[in-house]
C-alpha cells in the first residue's frame, strides 16, 4: 500500500517492520512527524483497516486468525508497554502475572495487571481488560525489571509459601546479569524476602 502522504508511507513501512501483534502509539513514531501530522495519520489507517484502534492514541497491527479470519487481540504485555511508552511511565507486572513469568504457577491470570509509577487506568479492547495500578515509591525503587518481577512473585506467593523447588527455579530462570542486579536491588525487599533473595542471586564466583 503506498500513498501520496509521505508521514503515511512511513508509518506504514515502520509499522510493518515491527510485525503482526505489535501495540504502538504517535509516541513511537515521533521521528517522523508532528504530533498533530502523526494522528492524522494513525487515524487515516484505521480507518482504512490497516490497524486497528484499541483506545485513543494506542493502535494494533492486528494478527490475523488464519482459519476464522477474524483479528487475533494482542498481547496484554505488548499493550502495557505501548502505554508506558506513551506516558513515560515504568510498569511492572504484579501478583499472579509475575508468578507466571517466573514458572512458580502455571495458572494463567485472569486478569492482566500491573503496578504503574503514574495515575491508574484500564484499557479496554475486545473481551480484555488491561488495568494499571499507582504504585507505592519503593515498589518503583527496584532498579532492574527483572527483579522487580521477581519481588512481585515472591509477595504474591507469600511469607512461609516459598519452597526450595521455587528458589531453585528463579535460580536457574536468571541470567548472570539478572542475579547481579538482584544483588544490588535486595535492599528493597521487604525483610522477610531478602533471605530468599540471596539464595537465589548467590554470589560473584558461584553463579
Amino acid at each position: 500500500m503506498k500513498t501520496s502522504n509521505p508521514i503515511v508511507n512511513k508509518l506504514i513501512k515502520r509499522i510493518r517492520a515491527c510485525g503482526r501483534g505489535a501495540v504502538f502509539s504517535n509516541a513511537d513514531f515521533l521521528g517522523l512527524g508532528s504530533r498533530a501530522a502523526l494522528d492524522q495519520a494513525l487515524s487515516r489507517l484505521a480507518r482504512q483497516e490497516v490497524i486497528c484502534r484499541l483506545a485513543p492514541g494506542l493502535y494494533h497491527y492486528p494478527r490475523i486468525n488464519p482459519k476464522l479470519g477474524g483479528v487475533i487481540n494482542p498481547l496484554p504485555d505488548a499493550v502495557a508497554k505501548a502505554v508506558a511508552r506513551k506516558s513515560g511511565n515504568r510498569i511492572i507486572p504484579s501478583g499472579a502475572m509475575a508468578a507466571n513469568i517466573m514458572g512458580l504457577s502455571t495458572q494463567v491470570p485472569a486478569k492482566a495487571i500491573y503496578l504503574i509509577n503514574g495515575q491508574p487506568r484500564k484499557v479496554r479492547f475486545g473481551s480484555q481488560t488491561v488495568i494499571f495500578r499507582s504504585a507505592a515509591p519503593r515498589t518503583m525503587a527496584v532498579s532492574g525489571r527483572v527483579s522487580a518481577i521477581v519481588f512481585q512473585a515472591l509477595r504474591h506467593m507469600g511469607r512461609g509459601n516459598v519452597t526450595d523447588s521455587m528458589v531453585s527455579q528463579l535460580q536457574r530462570t536468571l541470567s548472570a546479569k539478572d542475579k547481579r542486579v538482584l544483588r544490588k536491588d535486595i535492599c528493597h525487599a521487604a525483610a522477610w524476602m531478602k533471605p530468599i533473595l540471596v539464595r537465589i542471586a548467590g554470589d560473584e564466583e558461584g553463579e
